[in-house]
């Protein structure tokens, strides 16, 4: 009996431990580049492995292939999105979201996001520098980042938005959760936010105290529908209910009961900014021992980092440009 108590216990520690990982969306990005915080957090908010000096010079050589597409672009600001952790078995590469601003308050291209600070438990705002918006990640050897461009009307009210913080405070919401409900305003993830600030942006949603309950409503209108996130095992389900900041009580019962979530990604949020202003443009990168592949365009790269025609193709040895795949 105490065996089979034990294996009770260690499979919900699995699946405790695997929920927490798999839906981590943004929690304690900062704790990546602030050791202080990171010494802070719980056990749960504190997974990242310590990089070696070999990944972290790869991970530095990325983001400087980064800036260096953000800076040529000739805009001064950009939705970016990156791979964290390893959701592949939900079908999502993408995590985590921030707006990167050529004039950031912090050091150039930036990366303005919300953050759950596990230590004080609450959500708050946090300008990243892009080397450390990268090493925000869980596989330091393969990893991919999204450059969403817009065109000069949509591009230059998002910057005013975002670059005004007490109108983007208005939209951080009072309590975290990772799975955060997309039409719920009892909590709220970093992508929530920032698909908010896009509503505050383009939607004149207002910056008040009522300002998320009219940006969604904004977004409602606009037809912005996040696909579900099939967790498809009720042992995940249930193992959520052990996390603190994965929240069950702002997602309706139906959905529940279908084990499925209805949050913001980076992936709809893309999707969404495409129907909404057909011209935007975007840059996909990623990096892989050895080599950064950069492509144009909105097809995705394929898994594993494999260059395609048409793609630029960066030596991470010499930082030198390779011809462009025949």
């Amino acid at each position: 009996m105490a065996s089979r108590t034990r294996s009770a216990a260690g499979d919900r520690g699995a699946a405790v431990a695997l929920i927490a990982r798999a839906l981590a969306l943004c929690t304690l990005v900062a704790a990546a580049t602030t050791a202080q915080a990171g010494a802070a957090s719980g056990r749960l908010c504190s997974w990242q492995q310590p990089l070696t000096a070999a990944e972290q010079d790869q991970l530095l050589s990325f983001a400087a292939v980064v800036r260096d597409e953000l800076a040529a672009s000739g805009q001064r600001v950009a939705i970016v999105s990156r791979s964290g952790l390893n959701l592949a078995r939900f079908g999502i590469r993408y995590s985590h979201a921030g707006i990167s601003l050529a004039s950031s308050p912090n050091t150039p291209w930036s990366v303005r996001q919300l953050y759950y600070a596990c230590a004080e438990r609450r959500p708050r705002l946090y300008d990243q520098g892009l080397a450390g918006f990268v090493y925000g990640t869980d596989n330091a050897a393969l990893g991919y980042l999204s450059i969403v461009l817009l065109p000069p009307d949509a591009a230059q009210s998002l910057e005013r938005a975002a670059l005004d913080t007490p109108r983007a405070l208005t939209l951080l919401g009072d309590d975290y959760s990772a799975n955060a409900h997309v039409y719920s305003t009892r909590y709220q993830n970093c992508n929530q936010w920032l698909v908010e600030l896009l509503a505050l942006a383009w939607g004149d949603a207002g910056s008040d105290t009522g300002a998320r309950v009219r940006a969604q409503q904004w977004l409602a209108a606009q037809g912005y529908a996040p696909p579900p996130v099939d967790v498809g095992s009720r042992a995940l389900m249930f193992a959520a209910g052990f996390v603190p900041w994965l929240r069950m009580d702002d997602h309706p019962a139906d959905d529940l009961y279908a084990m499925r979530f209805r949050t913001s990604l980076p992936a709809s949020i893309e999707h969404f900014v495409r129907a909404q202003v057909p011209s935007a443009q975007r840059i996909e990168l990623c990096h892989a021992p050895g080599r950064v592949v950069v492509r144009r365009g909105w097809t995705p790269i394929a898994d594993g980092c494999v260059a395609d025609a048409g793609d630029r193709v960066v030596a991470l040895d010499t930082m030198a440009a390779a011809s462009p795949v025949p």
